[in-house]
This record gives C-alpha cells, sequence and structure tokens, in this order.
C-alpha cells in the first residue's frame, strides 16, 4: 500500500485530466446529438442550442448526476479479480478513460456520431480482459449491450414514425393546419413534459437519493406534463404569424409551433443526458480516486462534488468546441428536418430512454437518435434518406467497442511500464 500512498496524489491529479477529456468527447459527441434534431430543423440556431446545453446539461450533471456511483460502469469488471492487485484496476480505469476519450475526439472530427456508453464499455472490457484475465470480464452483460445496438435504435425509430404520422394526420393532412397545430400542439407538450419527467424522475433523481416509486413517478409526471402544456399553450399565442410565408409554403406557420415545442425538448432532453451520461466520466474516476485516498477496493464509492463538476464543465466545453460536426451530420445530413419531423424524432428517443429505464437494457442516446431520425425519414419514403451517410454511422458504431478496447490495452500497457 506504500506503492498507492506515494503516488495517490498523481493517481487523483491523472483522473481528473482524463475525466474532463473524456467529458470533453460526451460533449462534442453525445451532447450535439441530442441538440441535433433541434438545429437540423432550424428550431434554434447552433448558438441557442449551445447554451441552452450549457445550462441544462450542467444542471442535469451536477444536481442529479450521482452523489455514489458504481466504481465499475454496469458491472462489466469482476472486482475480485484485482484482489492484491489495486494498482492494476487504476491503471485500467485511468487507460480507460484516455482511451474512450480519444476514441470520442477521433469520431467527433469525422462527425461520427457515437456511443460514449459503448466508447467506456469497450475500453474497460479492453484493459480488464488483455491486462488481468479473459474471465475478469462478464461477458453476458457485453452482449447484452450488442443487443441494444438493435433493439433501441428500431424501438426508436418505430415510436417517431407513429407520433410524425399522427402529426400528419390530426395536423397536415387537414382541412385547417394551423388551427389544428394550435389546438393539438398543448397535446403533444403535455406527452413531451411527461416523458421527459419520467426520464428525470427514474433515471436522474435516484443519484441524489429521492427514490420515487409506486406509481407516485406518474403522478409528478403528470403534473408537470400539465405545467409545460399550459406553458406550450400561452407562449403559442405569442407567435406572430406570417401570412406572407404561409402563402408561399402552406406549412410554415404550423412549423413556427412545433419549433416553440422544440425548445422544450431541447432543454429537456438536456438534462436528462447531462444527469444520466456523466458517469460515463465519472464513474471510472470515483474508482481512482477512491482507491488512490483508501488503497482498498470498493463496490460503491462516495462520489466528491467535484468530480461532477468537472464532468459537468467538460461536457458543456465539448459541445461548445466541437459538437457542431456531430450536429451536421444527425440534424442535416441523414434527411431533412423540419420542427415537425425533429419534433417526432425526440419524442422517439426520448420514450426509448424511458423504457429502458424500467426494463434495465443498456442502451445509447446516440443510436436512439439516430434510429429515431431514420424513423421520420422512411415516414417520408426511404428517397429521403442519405443511405451512404446512414453506413458510415453504422459503420462507426461497429467499430467503437473494438476501437476502445484496443486503444484501451495499449494505454493500460504504457501506464503500467510508467508506474511500475
Amino acid at each position: 500500500m506504500d506503492f498507492l500512498s506515494d503516488t495517490a496524489f498523481i493517481y487523483i491529479i491523472l483522473a481528473a485530466v482524463f475525466g474532463i477529456f473524456m467529458a470533453w468527447g460526451i460533449g462534442a459527441n453525445d451532447v450535439a446529438n441530442a441538440m441535433a434534431t433541434s438545429v437540423g430543423s432550424k428550431a434554434i440556431t447552433i448558438k441557442q442550442a449551445i447554451i441552452i446545453a450549457a445550462i441544462f446539461e450542467f444542471l442535469g450533471a451536477f444536481l442529479a448526476g450521482g452523489q455514489v456511483t458504481k466504481t465499475i460502469r454496469k458491472g462489466i469488471v469482476d472486482l475480485n479479480a484485482f484482489e492484491g492487485n489495486p494498482d492494476l484496476l487504476i491503471w485500467g480505469m485511468l487507460a480507460a478513460l484516455l482511451a474512450a476519450g480519444t476514441w470520442l475526439l477521433i469520431a467527433s472530427m469525422k462527425g461520427w456520431p457515437v456511443s460514449t456508453t459503448h466508447s467506456i464499455v469497450g475500453a474497460v472490457i479492453g484493459f480488464a480482459a488483455v491486462g488481468v484475465s479473459v474471465d475478469a470480464v462478464s461477458w453476458g452483460k457485453v452482449g447484452t449491450i450488442v443487443m441494444s445496438w438493435v433493439v433501441s435504435p428500431v424501438l426508436a425509430g418505430a415510436i417517431a414514425f407513429a407520433v410524425f404520422m399522427s402529426i400528419q394526420k390530426l395536423v397536415i393532412n387537414t382541412t385547417n393546419p394551423l388551427a389544428n397545430a394550435k389546438k393539438y400542439g398543448p397535446a403533444y407538450l403535455f406527452m413531451v413534459g411527461f416523458i421527459i419527467a419520467l426520464v428525470t424522475i427514474k433515471k436522474g433523481l435516484k443519484h441524489i437519493g429521492l427514490d420515487v416509486s409506486g406509481g407516485l413517478e406518474f403522478v409528478y409526471a403528470g403534473i408537470l406534463g400539465l405545467i409545460v402544456a399550459l406553458v406550450g399553450v400561452y407562449l403559442i399565442r405569442q407567435v406572430k404569424f406570417d401570412e406572407k410565408a404561409e402563402k408561399r409554403f402552406h406549412f410554415a406557420n404550423v412549423e413556427k409551433i412545433f419549433a416553440v415545442l422544440m425548445v422544450f425538448t431541447a432543454a429537456a432532453m438536456a438534462f436528462a443526458h447531462g444527469s444520466n451520461d456523466v458517469a460515463n466520466a465519472v464513474g471510472p474516476m470515483a474508482a481512482v480516486i477512491s482507491i488512490a485516498q483508501s488503497g482498498e477496493l470498493a463496490s460503491k464509492s462516495s462520489l466528491p462534488p467535484w468530480v461532477l463538476l468537472v464532468g459537468a464543465i467538460g461536457i458543456v466545453i465539448g459541445l461548445a468546441t466541437l459538437g457542431y460536426k456531430v450536429m451536421a451530420t444527425v440534424g442535416e445530413n441523414i434527411t431533412e428536418l423540419t420542427p415537425t419531423r425533429g419534433f417526432s424524432a425526440e419524442i422517439g428517443a426520448a420514450s426509448t430512454v424511458v423504457l429502458a429505464s424500467y426494463t434495465g437494457l443498456p442502451i445509447s442516446t446516440t443510436q436512439t437518435l439516430v434510429g429515431a431520425i431514420l424513423g421520420v425519414g422512411l415516414a417520408r419514403g426511404i428517397a429521403a434518406i442519405d443511405l451512404r451517410v446512414v453506413g458510415n454511422i453504422f459503420m462507426s458504431w461497429v467499430i467503437t467497442l473494438p476501437a476502445g478496447a484496443i486503444l484501451s490495452i495499449l494505454f493500460f500497457f504504457t501506464l503500467k511500464g510508467i508506474f511500475s
């Protein structure tokens, strides 16, 4: 343990540096996904998206990001494999953070929307399987993650397809689209508020010790949904309609109404994402800090508030500096998005996250959103989708897990050589 105590401070500094690097990658890639549909549909500008995300991602990550976190994300590694060698776990977690952050940097530079969850999972698998033992990895959990690659985008796409078709039936393909947009807009907003409230209650509040269950989560979500709908009614009444634009494009004012609705989805998605995905960066950080300070392995470790602060700041910086590339891929290049289409996609993605929180299926925010956008595109016909862009995205998903693993192995043995 003298070895650990002598280098504890160095490990904590490295954990903070690598952790903010990983959080930066989450901001550049995953947060950009959450904002992409709002930006791509022209509901908000990139500058507005960065401001909204900066506020709500930060609040979600810092306020609801968790006081206690598992030292090993999603039970991928067996702690017993590190008994007597806690230094291996420290090197491994540092390597995993650096590997996942590096892969997210590469992917974000290319504009690929990859999964931050799968990046860190692949990195942890890599160092554990090669640096410790193949048996140290829970391969059943890996199989579940691979299954989620198929399930989450398909489910999100199906929901987005259904929502967009309902908008077409209730609003677009009617004799008075504008009147029906005003009529049904608040109902759709209630659905947004209800779903996002469930995401936050089930995946956010539990991190700060507030476990709402027994059906109360539906009551609270219903109340919040009603509040959002009422605020939406007020804002819709403030919209200034353009008769000239309406003559040029029959649905111009309808899209204006749905642009208002998308501001709500952008803010709520950012908060829910921040409260959930910040763990991808601070989970390994907490493991390193806990072992460095105590010299012992623990199944759970207290999470110092400054660790959440580091994660929150890193996420915001990542979005502001490089997020625009992934926003362009997801929000503009897959299929042409309007506020009605973008709104449908965000509902599909959010609904899938809610369902996953109840079933315990580890899904990717990236994949659900891309799947939802594909669902909206399919509602307009296969010709509306740029299949070349979709093919590149799928390829980036496939190589994310092995890429994270290979980089993690390289960094693990580098760190082992430096500190052993």
